[in-house]
């Protein structure tokens, strides 16, 4: 018994888990969370705002998907985050433009909320033109829940798209999977094409600032000519459907 009881202390005496090296500098320590939004902005006590960095929660009809998928999440990260001391990493740009703090979100036990959200298919990655930490773990994550068929995974809306077949989801966020073609620069502009039509099919674009990015980070856009690729973010229309993308790290090699 008494032995029982040293061992429960030792536990008990043990810190949460660290925040992983990726997530960047500890910028608010032990937030309480007052209230979650319907977007999922965690509002803290002091009015300040945190945004889950790197994930994207499901939204009902702007996905052209069931609304009790958008409301399942939003119960989870209730749990989560609602009434609880959060710790929030960022790294720069720290911020986003309503000044809410762009970060990813720790438990005191040391739960990673986006992970948590992820693992449960109830959310995709949706790595930011300038930022990328923890891509990693973040699409590792997605992955476990994707190869489960998990919360949206099970979701025709949610499938992940071929380039073929995604004239129809123009205006909604796909995760789309296919072998580039071609790469091409015309007018300061990168074009990955996923089909010999490059004014009908599929194409990826990566604009003249953004080619930059691509290129100090030691990556040459045009060298994914023939590569199988995940991809994803909104569809566009340009000629024929479209994705934008401006950092690396928002497309995965699958070669």
């Amino acid at each position: 018994m008494h032995k029982a009881i040293i061992l429960l202390g030792l536990v008990w005496g043990l810190p949460a888990m660290a925040a992983p090296e990726c997530a960047g500098d500890r910028e608010i320590r032990s937030a309480h969370i007052m209230r979650v939004e319907n977007n999922g902005v965690l509002v803290m006590s002091d009015g300040r705002a945190l945004k889950l960095e790197g994930i994207r929660l499901p939204s009902g009809a702007q996905d052209h998907a069931p609304q009790a998928l958008a409301d399942a999440a939003r119960s989870e990260l209730d749990d989560l985050a609602k009434g609880r001391e959060l710790d929030a990493h960022a790294v720069w740009p720290k911020e986003d433009r309503y000044d809410r703090v762009r970060g990813q979100i720790f438990t005191e036990d040391g739960k990673w909320l986006q992970l948590e959200l992820l693992r449960k298919g109830l959310a995709r990655v949706e790595i930011s033109p300038d930022r990328g930490e923890c891509y990693r773990e973040l699409y590792a994550a997605e992955a476990e829940a994707r190869r489960a068929g998990l919360g949206i995974w099970a979701n025709t809306a949610y499938a992940t798209r071929q380039p073929d077949g995604i004239k129809s989801d123009v205006g909604t966020f796909q995760v789309v999977v296919g072998r580039v073609t071609s790469a091409a620069e015309s007018d300061g502009k990168v074009y990955l094409n996923f089909g010999q039509d490059v004014r009908r099919d599929f194409t990826v674009v990566i604009n003249q600032g953004d080619i930059k990015t691509f290129k100090f980070m030691g990556v040459d856009p045009l060298n994914y000519g023939g590569r199988l690729v995940r991809v994803r973010g909104v569809v566009q229309t340009l000629n024929g459907p479209a994705i934008a993308i401006g950092n690396p790290k928002q497309i995965e090699l699958l070669q």
